[in-house]
C-alpha cells in the first residue's frame, strides 16, 4: 500500500505527464522555427512583434508563450496593452533541451494514421524505439532531487509515452479486475504478444509493474495510475489539436475548423474526451447533489418546475440529477402529483439522438431539443410555444460549457481586463478585456431567465502563469490552458468569473459555492447564481 506522501508522488507524476502532452509539440515547434533562439537572443519581446518577425498567428502563439511561462521558462508581463516575455534562469537550459522533443512529437504526429483504440504493430515499433532513448534518459542528466529542468523535460516526454497508451488500454478494458487483482500474459490482452509486451516492460522500468517470467502484476504504483487512468483522457483527446500546432501558430489558423458539414470534430476526440470527464465529474457531482437536495426538499411552491440541462451531451447528466431528486428528495415522493419538466438541449443534433436514446432506455421522461448555449431567448420562445412552460420556471444547469460559447465581437471600451488568460480566436489575439466584456453579454442574456431558481453551473477555470509554476505537479493548468487556447474557449479564472457574473446581474449563492482545490489553484468551480431579489 502506498503511503500519502507516495501517493502526493504518484500524483505529481500525473500533473507532470499532462503538462508534457501540451508543452512537448508546442516547445517544439517554437523551437523548430526559431522563436526561442529569437527569444534568448533579444531577452524581451512583445508577442505583436514575435507575430510579425515569424509571420504567426498573434493569437495562438501567446497561447503558446503562456504555456512556457506557466512551466517557469519565461516571464509574462501584462502592464502594457500587448504581453510581453521575458527570459529567466531557466530559458537558456530548457531552450538548448527543447530538441528532444522530436521523437515524441513525431509520435503524436503519426498517431493520425492509426486507430485511436487499438494497439497496431508500426506505433508499436515506434514507441519502443523511444523507450529505449527514454530509458537512456537521452543523455541528459536530471538533478537528483528533480527539480531541475532536465527531469521535468524527461517527465515531460513520460507523460507523452504513457498518456495515450493508459487512455488506449483504459477505453480496451486493460484496468478490468481480472488484469488488476492477478498476474496476466501479455497474450490475454493482445494478440501481438511480442510488441505488447515492449509496452509492458516499459510500464515496468516506471514501476507500474512487476515482471516474473512471462507474466505481469499491477505495483501499488500501477494500480494508482490504473486506477486513474481518466484522468489523462481529456488532454490526450486534444492531441489532433497538438498534431496540428506547427499550423495554427505559423500557418493557417482555421485548420481545425474547415470541416464539411455533418463531419467530426477535428480539435478533438469527443468519445475519449467524454470517458475521461466521466471520471472527473463523479467528484463535482457530490457537491452538486447536495444542492439539488436542498432545492428540491423545499415547499412544493418554492421548487422549480423541472430541470433544462443545455449542452445535454449523452443526456448522463439528467438522468443522474433525475435519480437523486426520485430517491433523495421531497419531490421525489410527489412525482405522480408534480412531475418534473425535464429538458435536454444540444447545439449538436447527433448528441440529441444519443441523449433521447438514453434517457428512453432509462425510462426517463424529457423532452430533447436543439438549443443554443448563447442565444436562451430562442430556447425560451420553443419551450413556451411548444410545451406552454417558461425558461424561467426551471432550474437552469449546465457542466463546463460557458467557456466553450461561439465567439462574438463585443466593444470592451472603458473595461480594464483582469484575467491572465491567453485567448484567441481563428488565431487572432483577444485580449482579457475583449473577454471579459464578452461573458457579461453572454451571462447577461441567462440573467433575466435564471433570476428565479438560478443557474447551476460547473466551469471550468485558468489561474496565472506564476501560481502554475510555483505549483508544478499540484495542478493540470497547463494542459487546460493549452487544450482550451489553441481549441478557442476562454476559461478565466474564478474570481474573475464570479465578478462578471455579478456585472451581469447574477450573484453566486453563498451556500452552495464551491472550488476545486479549495486555494488558488482552483481550477474547477460550481456555482448557483441568481438575482440578487
Amino acid at each position: 500500500m502506498l503511503t500519502k506522501q507516495q501517493k502526493r508522488d504518484c500524483r505529481a507524476d500525473l500533473f507532470r505527464h499532462l503538462d508534457g502532452i501540451a508543452v512537448s509539440p508546442v516547445a517544439f515547434a517554437l523551437h523548430e522555427k526559431g522563436v526561442l533562439a529569437h527569444l534568448l537572443a533579444n531577452q524581451n519581446c512583445s508577442v505583436s512583434e514575435l507575430a510579425k518577425e515569424f509571420k504567426a498567428n498573434e493569437g495562438y502563439l501567446n497561447v503558446a508563450l503562456r504555456v512556457l511561462s506557466s512551466q517557469g521558462w519565461l516571464e509574462m508581463n501584462l502592464d502594457a496593452a500587448v504581453p510581453h516575455y521575458t527570459t529567466n534562469d531557466k530559458s537558456e537550459k530548457a531552450f538548448s533541451l527543447a530538441p528532444h522533443y522530436a521523437d515524441v512529437v513525431e509520435i503524436l504526429k503519426n498517431s493520425e494514421h492509426y486507430h485511436a483504440r487499438k494497439f497496431e504493430s508500426e506505433p508499436f515499433d515506434r514507441l519502443a524505439k523511444v523507450f529505449q532513448k527514454y530509458e537512456g534518459k537521452y543523455g541528459m542528466n536530471p538533478d537528483a532531487d528533480q527539480s531541475g529542468v532536465e527531469a521535468q523535460m524527461l517527465k515531460h516526454i513520460e507523460g507523452i509515452l504513457v498518456g495515450p497508451s493508459v487512455v488506449a488500454l483504459g477505453m480496451g478494458g486493460m484496468f478490468h479486475k481480472y488484469f488488476m487483482e492477478t498476474s496476466f500474459r501479455a497474450d490475454e490482452f493482445h494478440e501481438d504478444a511480442s510488441r505488447f509486451e515492449k509496452l509492458l516492460d516499459f510500464f515496468t522500468h516506471i514501476g507500474w509493474f512487476e515482471k516474473k517470467n512471462e507474466t505481469y502484476r499491477f505495483t501499488d504504483k500501477g494500480l494508482f495510475f490504473a486506477k486513474r487512468a481518466s484522468a489523462y483522457g481529456v488532454t490526450v483527446s486534444y492531441i489532433p489539436t497538438f498534431r496540428k500546432i506547427d499550423e495554427l501558430i505559423f500557418g493557417d489558423a482555421e485548420v481545425l475548423w474547415n470541416t464539411a458539414e455533418g463531419a467530426d470534430e477535428a480539435h478533438v476526440d469527443r468519445e475519449m474526451n467524454v470517458w475521461g470527464s466521466g471520471g472527473a465529474h463523479s467528484t463535482y457531482f457530490k457537491k452538486v447533489d447536495e444542492i439539488i437536495i436542498d432545492l428540491f426538499n423545499r415547499p412544493i411552491a418554492e421548487q422549480p418546475k423541472g430541470i433544462v440541462d443545455i449542452g445535454c451531451g449523452n443526456g448522463a447528466y439528467i438522468e443522474h440529477l433525475f435519480n437523486v431528486i426520485d430517491k433523495h428528495t421531497l419531490r421525489g415522493t410527489m412525482l405522480d402529483e408534480h412531475p418534473l419538466f425535464l429538458v435536454g438541449a444540444d447545439y449538436n443534433k447527433a448528441a440529441l439522438k444519443v441523449t433521447r436514446a438514453n434517457l428512453i432506455q432509462a425510462d426517463i421522461w424529457a423532452k430533447v431539443i436543439w438549443g443554443d448555449i448563447g442565444r436562451p431567448d430562442l430556447l425560451a420562445k420553443d419551450l413556451s410555444e411548444d410545451y406552454s412552460i417558461g425558461l424561467g420556471d426551471l432550474l437552469n444547469v449546465r457542466t463546463f460549457l460557458d467557456h466553450n460559447r461561439v465567439w462574438e465581437p463585443s466593444n470592451p471600451a472603458g473595461r480594464q481586463g483582469t484575467s491572465s488568460g491567453a485567448y484567441a480566436h481563428r488565431g487572432k489575439r483577444l485580449s482579457a478585456s475583449e473577454v471579459e466584456e464578452n461573458l457579461k453579454g453572454h451571462l447577461g442574456r441567462w440573467a433575466p431567465f435564471v433570476d428565479r431558481f438560478g443557474l447551476l453551473v460547473i466551469e471550468l477555470h485558468t489561474i496565472p502563469p506564476h501560481l502554475t509554476r510555483e505549483n508544478l505537479g499540484r495542478t493540470a493548468a497547463t494542459a487546460y490552458d493549452a487544450t482550451h487556447g489553441f481549441s478557442d474557449q476562454y476559461i478565466v479564472e474564478v474570481d474573475v468569473f464570479n465578478r462578471i457574473a455579478a456585472e451581469s446581474g447574477l450573484y453566486p449563492v453563498e451556500a452552495h459555492f464551491s472550488k476545486f482545490p479549495n486555494s488558488d489553484l482552483a481550477t474547477v468551480s460550481i456555482n448557483l447564481l441568481k438575482g440578487k431579489s
